[in-house]
C-alpha cells in the first residue's frame, strides 16, 4: 500500500486535520461562550436557548427543499466539466431558489408560531418569539445556498474562514447581550448571529462567483431537478430536526428547563466534540466517495480508510473526555451542571459507534439513493425518540445517555447491514482490529468511572488515555509520512 496516494492515509489525515483544526477552534470558542452563557443564564436559560435554536433549525431544514445538498452535486458536476457559462447559469438558479425558500421559510415560521409555542412549551405563550425568529430562518436559507456554491467550487479554505469568524462573532455578540438582558436576549442573539453568518458567507461567495441578476421566469423552473433530488434529503433533515425538537420538548414538559439545559450541555459536549473528526467527511470524503461510487472495490477501500483514520484520531479524544468529564463540566460550564456527567460519559461511548457508521452511510448518498437514505434516517430517528422517552422514564437524565448509545448501536447494525446486502460493502479486517482495541479501551475507561475514585481513578485513567493515544500514533506513523514531516519541522 502506498503511503500517500490520493485517498490514502496521508490524504485523509491531511484534510481531516485541516477541517478538524478549524472545527476544534470553533468548538473552543463555543465552549468559552457556553461557559459564560452558563454562568449568565444557568441551566434553565441554556435549555430555553436550546429549544429556540432547535426549532429554528427544524423550520429551516423543513423549508429549504434540500438546495444546500442537491445544489452541491449539480454545481460540482458543472465545475468539473469546465463549462463556465453553464456554471454561472446554475449559480443563478441556486440563488433564485434560495431566495424563494428564504421567503417561504419566514412565512412558515410566522404562520406556525402558535403551533410551535404549544408544542414546545407547557407554559406561557411564546408565539411572538417564534415569529421574531423568522428572519433567522430566511437568512439560514441564503447562507446554505452560498455555502453550497463555495463547496462545489472547492473553496474549502474560504469555508474554514467563514466558520472561524462566525464563531468569533457569536462569542462577542452573545456575551454582552446575555449580560444585559438575560433570557430576554436569546431571540436577538439567534437572529443577529444568523445575520452575521450570512454576511460573512455572502462576502466571500460573491468574490468567488459575482452576483448576476436575472428576471427570467423559467429560471426557477430550471431548478426543479435540483429540488426533486433534494426532497428526500430534506425530509430526512426534517425527521432529524423534528426528532430533536420532540426530545427537547418532551424533556421540557416531563422534566423542566433545568433538565433540558443539562441534557443540551451533555449532548453538545459529546456530539460536538466528536465533530472535530467528522467535519471533514462532508467536504472531502463525500466528493471522493462520489467519484468511485460505482466501483465496489474502490468504494470499500475509500470507506474503510476514512473509517480507520477517523477511529484512530477520535478514540484518544473520547478516552480523555470520559475520564476528564468530572473536571471539564465545572470548568466549561459551572458546578450546577455536574449532574450531567454520568449522562455525557455514556453518550461518549455512542461516538465510537458513530465513527463506524457515518462513512458507510455516505455510500447511499454518493449513489443518489435518496429514498433509501430517507428510510434509513427515519428509522433511526423513530428508534431514538422511542428509546429517549423509555430510558428517561426509567433512569432520568442518565437514561438520555443510554438512549443515545442504544440508538447508535441500532444505527450501526442497520446501516452496515444494508450496505453489506445492497452495495457489497465489506468492513476490512484492519477496521475490526483497530475498533476492537479502541472500543475495549473506551469500555475500560467507562468501567473505571463506575468503580474507582481518587488517585487510583486518575492514574488508571491516564494509563488508558496513554495506551489509546500511543496505539493511534503508532499506526498513523507507520502508514503515513506524518512522523517524518513533524521531525523535519522540529529540526528546522
Amino acid at each position: 500500500m502506498s503511503k500517500d496516494s490520493d485517498g490514502s492515509y496521508g490524504h485523509v489525515l491531511k484534510y481531516t486535520g485541516v477541517f478538524g483544526g478549524v472545527q476544534g477552534l470553533n468548538i473552543l470558542l463555543g465552549l468559552v461562550r457556553n461557559k459564560i452563557v452558563a454562568l449568565l443564564l444557568g441551566p434553565s436559560g441554556m435549555g430555553l436557548a436550546s429549544l429556540f435554536g432547535t426549532t429554528v433549525d427544524f423550520v429551516s431544514k423543513s423549508t429549504n427543499f434540500g438546495v444546500p445538498f442537491s445544489g452541491v452535486r449539480r454545481l460540482s458536476a458543472l465545475y468539473d466539466s469546465g463549462d463556465a457559462s453553464a456554471l454561472e447559469r446554475e449559480v443563478m438558479v441556486v440563488r433564485a431558489w434560495c431566495l424563494l425558500t428564504a421567503l417561504f421559510g419566514m412565512l412558515v415560521c410566522v404562520a406556525l408560531g402558535p403551533f410551535l409555542s404549544q408544542t414546545a412549551f407547557a407554559w406561557g405563550d411564546h408565539s411572538l418569539h417564534f415569529m421574531l425568529l423568522s428572519p433567522a430562518v430566511g437568512m439560514l436559507a441564503v447562507t446554505g445556498g452560498e455555502t453550497a456554491i463555495l463547496k462545489a467550487l472547492r473553496r474549502l479554505g474560504v469555508l474554514a474562514y467563514v466558520q472561524l469568524f462566525t464563531a468569533i462573532a457569536a462569542l462577542f455578540v452573545s456575551v454582552p447581550i446575555y449580560a444585559l438582558f438575560g433570557e430576554a436576549g436569546i431571540v436577538p442573539v439567534i437572529v443577529i448571529t444568523a445575520f452575521i453568518t450570512m454576511l460573512l458567507t455572502l462576502r466571500r461567495s460573491l468574490q468567488v462567483q459575482p452576483l448576476q441578476l436575472s428576471w427570467e421566469k423559467h429560471l426557477v423552473g430550471e431548478g426543479m431537478g435540483m429540488i426533486v433530488l433534494g426532497v428526500a434529503y430534506t425530509l430526512a433533515a426534517i425527521a432529524g430536526s423534528g426528532a430533536e425538537m420532540v426530545i427537547r420538548s418532551y424533556l421540557n414538559v416531563q422534566g423542566d428547563l433545568d433538565i433540558l439545559g443539562l441534557y443540551n450541555a451533555g449532548y453538545l459536549l459529546t456530539i460536538t466534540y466528536a465533530g472535530i473528526v467528522f467535519s471533514a467527511m462532508d467536504t472531502d470524503f463525500f466528493p471522493r466517495l462520489s467519484a468511485v461510487q460505482q466501483d465496489v472495490a474502490a468504494t470499500n477501500l475509500t470507506v474503510n480508510r476514512q473509517m480507520e483514520v477517523s477511529l484512530l484520531l477520535l478514540s484518544p479524544m473520547l478516552a480523555v473526555l470520559i475520564i476528564a468529564l468530572p473536571v471539564l463540566i465545572p470548568l466549561l460550564y459551572s458546578a450546577r451542571f455536574l449532574p450531567v456527567v454520568a449522562m455525557a460519559q455514556v453518550a461518549a461511548l455512542a461516538m465510537y459507534l458513530k465513527v463506524l457508521t457515518l462513512p458507510v452511510a455516505y455510500i447511499t448518498l454518493a449513489r443518489a439513493k435518496s429514498m433509501a437514505f430517507l428510510l434509513l434516517e427515519v428509522s433511526y430517528f423513530i428508534v431514538l425518540v422511542v428509546l429517549m422517552i423509555f430510558c428517561f422514564e426509567c433512569w432520568g437524565l442518565l437514561g438520555t445517555g443510554i438512549a443515545l448509545l442504544l440508538a447508535h448501536l441500532f444505527d450501526y447494525v442497520l446501516i452496515n447491514g444494508y450496505a453489506y446486502m445492497k452495495y457489497g460493502y465489506r468492513c476490512s479486517v484492519t477496521v475490526f482490529r483497530y475498533a476492537f482495541v479502541q472500543l475495549s479501551l473506551g469500555a475500560f475507561a467507562y468501567v473505571l468511572t463506575l468503580t474507582a475514585s481518587g488517585l487510583a481513578y486518575w492514574l488508571l485513567g491516564a494509563v488508558i488515555v496513554l495506551l489509546s493515544g500511543l496505539f493511534s500514533l503508532q499506526v498513523l506513523r507507520r502508514k503515513t509520512h506524518l512522523w517524518e514531516a513533524l521531525t523535519r519541522r522540529f529540526r528546522r
